[in-house]
């Protein structure tokens, strides 16, 4: 009796094909079987063998095996099939190498006693099958549990099923892949065992295989006691509230007004609030005052600044020359006048998308200048406005999602239709839609895809249409589930430091937000408001949870994803520049624009370069749709800059400035420390703040040979230093 698995030692056909002395099992699949276990050991991962065209190290394997059929191909039939060596399968150099038995640049990957590397043994050989045309192909993947809430510091070893098309069913635990979305919260390791770590809140554990993915939810409580609550102002808090109490974590108090006056306005006009507006909202009894100021703010023109020097740099409004003036000047003015009108939201991205004609007839057009192939428009597109990141499906399938190459060439049909024709302006295009059918032609199979949106069918567009306009049309519909959410969560994130799903763009099934009921209300929301930018806004800083204390209570500090305490935030580096312009009584002139123009006004990138403070705090160049091209971390050079620098030092000194105002004899002392921390705070200061600050300020100074300074020139010295001081200290660099 032939042992089994085994091959007789005689060949059927010169081309390698091996008869079988005894079938002991089922046939393998390369698909089913095999494919498998070369994705759960790495051996198909960007980090190995898998890369387009040429693959790696001597190896091509797409990636994740997503093309099994060339992957098939590279192993059995590549180089006359060296890798393969039926009549002794363990001596095939696909498994030598694997098990480091052949020196291997990835070490070793497979033990010789683990199940994968005896199917392997077995498959090759069984004849290295393909497999049989019609097999049962994966239909879905379950997790079990699902859902479930697990104490810190607890462990739970998760079930993954295969199902599959002929209604059978596999327990692949030991061959899926499994990856927490955030790994400070809980771990998982190579066989499915789950642990949790010290965090309270819902981390996901994402499971994949062969090509598809599922979610084990799992909620970790801290489990305090939640006595008292804030009285909920609306739905935000009705949720927020909710998510605490279950998962037992007491919020902070509410704020005080003068906290709060400063809070909002930096997060909605990118600016302190001035002396009087601090002084009239504190001297108010007006129990509506806190949403009359939020509603004041949202009149403004500092509301429309702010939020179009957010939207510019997203929408890649950067200047690589002296010609892209005229564009990023009109663009940005248009979106600060629409933001300011409140234009729909909606309306705005319909504008942009199916802008025709030239910038200077229909500014709109200029996101045509700067994103200019219809890959690069579907990635952005689908990146800042889904919060679908599309770039991985050009190639493969989204290897932690369910889109497709199809999906992908799908959405790029709808911008195959763009015209550009020169003008009479050098690097400026008049932008058009040409008449015909369109499609996306796939040059690897010659498909031409029709336009259609994620997960949907293709509609029916004639040749008149505008595809860009259709897409458009998609985006704005009630039940749209990409597109209310996206924007939502994006302004979570600017008021919260954090969004409900992180990366703020990186929306999906397998990295589900932390709060998915106040996700949905806040889209819901949104959309029944009419896209309504403000109203977003509203809802948002209206609510007791935006007004919770940056200060920790004895069980929330640990916190970092349910709101139950506000994430103090760095000023972004336009608001630091201006604040410390208000603060010294200095103005930073840029060129081309008019005296006093701040800094969360400029319409592009290139005033980097000509004021070193925005580049050393990180305002982004416009290169990406990405947020996270904003520098938000702290670093010594920024440390340097406001200790040392010139340009800050020059400030604190500036003729006309605030140290010289205060520093004439007619201005008492206690005055001009209490205008400062209205200044800077929007607050004043305590007792003891009042007491140093009036003892440093009343020091005689001497200068470097010891000799008394004058001293009207030592009391302008000593509020400059003052400023400085108040200048560097964490109250002042951060929005709390």
């Amino acid at each position: 009796m032939a042992l089994p698995y085994r091959l007789a030692l005689f060949p059927l056909l010169a081309g390698g094909t091996f008869l079988r002395a005894e079938e002991a099992s089922p046939p393998l699949s390369f698909v089913n079987d095999i494919v498998p276990i070369l994705t759960k050991a790495d051996c198909n991962a960007g980090g190995c063998h898998a890369k387009a065209i040429t693959g790696q190290r001597g190896f091509r394997l797409s990636l994740l095996g997503f093309e099994p059929e060339e992957d098939y191909e590279h192993i059995v039939k590549e180089g006359r099939g060296r890798r393969v060596f039926p009549p002794a399968p363990e001596q095939s150099l696909l498994l030598l190498k694997a098990a480091n038995v052949v020196p291997h640049g990835g070490g070793k990957k497979l033990d010789p006693e683990s199940e994968g590397y005896q199917t392997l043994v077995r498959w090759i050989g069984e004849g290295m099958p393909y497999g049989k045309e019609g097999e049962p192909t994966i239909a879905a993947l379950e997790v079990e549990p699902a859902q479930l809430v697990m104490e810190p510091g607890s462990s739970v070893q998760l079930k993954v099923m295969a199902r599959y098309s002929d209604g059978g069913s596999r327990d692949v635990t030991g061959m899926a892949l499994y990856e927490a979305n955030d790994r400070d919260m809980a771990e998982a390791d190579e066989h499915g065992l789950v642990k949790t770590l010290d965090l309270p809140g819902k981390v996901a554990v994402m499971v994949r295989y062969s090509g598809l993915v599922s979610v084990s939810n799992i909620a970790i409580p801290l489990g305090a006691p939640v006595e008292e609550l804030p009285p909920s102002k609306n739905f935000v808090d009705e949720l927020v509230f909710a998510n605490l109490k279950e998962i037992g974590i007491p919020p902070s108090p509410v704020i005080d007004d003068a906290t709060f006056l400063r809070r909002i306005s930096l997060d909605i006009g990118g600016r302190l609030p001035t002396i009087e507006e601090t002084t009239a909202f504190l001297a108010s009894e007006d129990p509506d005052k806190r949403d009359k100021a939020i509603d004041a703010l949202l009149a403004t023109p500092d509301y429309a600044d702010y939020f179009a020097n957010k939207w510019t740099a997203l929408l890649k409004n950067k200047r690589e020359s002296a010609a892209d003036i005229t564009a990023n000047f009109a663009f940005h003015a248009w979106m600060r006048d629409s933001l300011l009108a409140n234009t729909p939201y909606d309306e705005i991205v319909r504008q942009i998308l199916g802008a025709t004609g030239t910038i200077v007839s229909n500014p709109p057009v200029a996101w045509y200048k700067r994103v200019k192939e219809p890959n690069d428009q579907l990635e952005d597109v689908a990146q800042l406005f889904l919060g679908v990141r599309m770039n991985c499906a050009q190639c493969h399938h989204h290897p932690f999602e369910r889109w497709s190459q199809g999906d992908y060439h799908a959405m790029a049909a709808f911008f195959t239709q763009v015209g550009r024709k020169p003008t009479a302006i050098a690097g400026e295009d008049l932008i058009f839609h040409k008449r015909g059918l369109a499609h996306f032609e796939n040059k690897k199979t010659g498909d031409k895809v029709k336009p259609a949106g994620l997960g949907q069918e293709p509609p029916e567009i004639l040749p008149d249409d505008d595809p860009r306009l259709v897409l458009a049309d998609w985006m704005g519909e009630k039940e749209n589930p990409f597109f209310a959410k996206a924007l939502v969560n994006r302004y979570w994130k600017h008021f919260f430091k954090r969004g409900l799903v992180e990366p703020e763009d990186d929306l999906r099934d397998t990295n589900p937000a932390s709060n998915p009921e106040l996700l949905d209300a806040l889209a819901r929301h949104f959309v029944e408001s009419g896209f309504d930018l403000k109203e977003v806004v509203r809802a948002i800083v209206r609510s007791h949870t935006y007004q919770l204390s940056e200060i920790p209570n004895e069980h929330n500090a640990i916190d970092r994803q349910n709101f139950s305490h506000f994430y103090p935030k760095r000023l972004p580096a336009e608001v630091l520049l201006d604040a410390i312009d208000g603060l010294t009584g200095a103005k930073t002139d840029f060129a081309d624009l008019p005296p006093g123009t701040r800094a969360i006004a400029l319409p592009d990138n290139s005033y980097n370069r000509a004021a070193p403070f925005l580049k050393v705090f990180g305002r982004p160049e416009g290169a990406s749709v990405c947020e996270c091209e904003r520098i938000q971390s702290s670093s010594l050079a920024q440390s340097l800059h406001l200790m040392n620098s010139a340009e800050v030092k020059g400030k604190l000194g500036t003729g006309g400035g605030r140290a010289e105002r205060l520093s004439k004899p007619e201005v008492p002392v206690a005055e001009g420390i209490r205008e400062i921390y209205l200044a800077a705070f929007g607050r004043e200061p305590d007792g003891e703040e009042l007491s140093i600050a009036e003892d440093f300020l009343s020091r005689p100074r001497t200068d470097a040979k010891d000799q008394p300074i004058d001293p009207a020139r030592a009391k302008r010295m000593a509020y400059e230093d003052l400023l400085w001081a108040i200048m560097n200290t964490k109250e002042f660099l951060y929005n709390h």
